[in-house]
């Protein structure tokens, strides 16, 4: 199993320098590359490759001497990541590749040659000998593949390790009714489920959005550094404040089910609705469902999803009659059909467990079945048919 570890690292005043340097170095680079293949593909129709681009490095470093100073392979891996933009959008999983900016993350990318030094906390990098001081607040034992040196907008600078740990995935739990939960999603309550736990929403940036808009106001009016660091810190707060709540509660639901139902949310086009747009990137939803799946990987656990247009607001999960008329306004509605009262977002998560579960067991009735199915031998009779 391939996992990451961050940890915050220490540099002094030299090696930080030289940190900066690579960042900037590999965003010039990044910038570059990308200008020379919109150029080459606009006159000349040629799609310049990554190994085409990697050819022209010695050359660049004869015309530009500072890129000596920084590790060659960090900057081969800006182009690496180029082309990985690109084959992203051409199978359509991404937008065109943008340029960088320098107010976006600040990071660049060790792929050989990282060492941990447990025993006197040193991160030892390509062009770092003398090592980096590093807060190893927990052990790995595995394979080093590669490591990510990153920079936040308030001056920290982490690393992030990818390490081979050679432990086998576990394989994953059986899916039965009693250890599977379902989960509704929302804003005035973050999550409800099927066994009828609530938790609230924290709304983490509402309660910061004052002081952030004061700050901001001074900000515009001076644009002091220091007011901008103050800004950086408390986003950083309400940041860390979000992850950090996120990751209890899906840690939480992970270990304690073997599957969690879940709604496939269309996130990025709900964020058009200039109403809910603030509300909803504040509460996270798009975050915790990557902790969701990446965390079911790590402990063998399911994660089972129904479409995004199934009903499970509008039904009534105990005689199945359709509410259309019922709006998001709506907090509690009475079932037409056998009387019942439901708490929207409760009911909504027994139906997204329940149609989670009618879409795995007739997935896995065809998959039974499927010797079954009718070939083209043995279609025709050999009976002729009599006038």
């Amino acid at each position: 199993m391939i996992k990451s570890y961050k940890y915050r690292i220490e540099p002094t005043r030299t090696q930080q320098e030289l940190i900066n340097k690579h960042i900037g170095s590999c965003r010039f680079l990044y910038n570059l590359a990308l200008e020379t293949k919109q150029t080459a593909y606009a006159g000349n129709k040629v799609n310049l490759g990554c190994f085409d681009l990697m050819k022209q490095l010695p050359d660049l470093k004869k015309e530009c001497a500072w890129l000596k100073e920084i590790n060659s392979q960090s900057l081969q891996q800006s182009i690496t990541h180029l082309d990985n933009a690109f084959t992203k959008f051409f199978k359509g999983q991404a937008d065109f590749p943008n340029f960088k900016k320098k107010s976006a993350r600040q990071s660049f990318n060790i792929p050989q040659n990282v060492i941990v030094d447990f025993d006197n906390n040193k991160l030892i990098i390509p062009k770092f000998k003398k090592g980096i001081k590093i807060i190893l607040h927990r052990v790995f034992k595995g394979i080093i593949k590669q490591a990510t040196i990153s920079k936040t907008p308030t001056g920290k600078y982490f690393v992030s390790i990818l390490v081979e740990n050679n432990i086998v995935t576990p394989i994953k739990s059986n899916i039965t009714i009693n250890n599977t939960i379902g989960i509704d999603l929302g804003i005035k309550s973050f999550l409800v489920t099927s066994d009828g736990l609530r938790f609230d929403n924290p709304k983490f940036f509402k309660k910061s959005e004052s002081r952030l808009k004061y700050i901001q106001s001074k900000y515009s009016k001076y644009k002091g550094k220091r007011t901008k660091h103050r800004l950086n810190i408390l986003y950083e707060y309400v940041t860390n404040q979000r992850k950090d709540y996120l990751n209890k509660i899906s840690t939480q639901l992970i270990k304690s089910h073997d599957s969690v139902a879940i709604e496939n949310l269309n996130i990025k086009g709900m964020l058009q609705n200039h109403n809910l747009s603030q509300s909803i990137s504040d509460v996270g939803w798009g975050m915790f469902v990557d902790m969701l799946k990446y965390k079911s990987e790590w402990y063998g656990k399911n994660i089972l999803q129904i479409g995004r247009f199934e009903p499970s607001s509008k039904t009534c999960h105990i005689c199945g009659n359709i509410n259309k008329e019922l709006e998001l306004k709506d907090r509690e509605w009475i079932c037409n059909g056998c009387g019942t009262v439901h708490d929207r977002d409760f009911n909504a998560a027994i139906n997204i467990k329940n149609f989670a579960l009618r879409n795995y067991l007739s997935v896995e009735h065809r998959q039974e079945n499927h010797d079954e199915l009718p070939t083209l031998v043995g279609v025709m009779t050999h009976e002729a048919h009599k006038f």
